[in-house]
């Protein structure tokens, strides 16, 4: 059963800064985009591919949470290049 958290503050244990900043990302993009609202769009699946792997974040200090992983892109188009190993892995899964 879920707990309870009364108070939510910016400091401290208890914050949702992270899934707010998340929440008004999604609201900023859905604002000029037309596809979300079906319930089976890629959309949303696409702008998880981008936060992760090609959105430089400052917390990380400009890396993407792939390159603070350990995982890089390298290319001059990083989506082409995306798509094309993730197109290549899945042939020879």
């Amino acid at each position: 059963m879920p707990k309870h958290v009364r108070h939510i503050r910016f400091w401290g244990d208890n914050n949702n800064n992270k899934m707010e900043r998340f929440n008004g990302e999604i609201r900023d993009r859905e604002k000029v985009m037309r596809g979300l609202k079906k319930k089976d769009t890629p959309i949303l699946k696409g702008y998880q591919v981008f936060h992760n792997y090609f959105r430089p974040h400052q917390g990380l200090e400009g890396l993407t949470p792939a390159e603070a992983c350990g995982i890089s892109i390298c290319g001059k188009d990083k989506w082409k290049t995306f798509i094309e190993n993730a197109s290549t892995r899945r042939v020879q899964a």
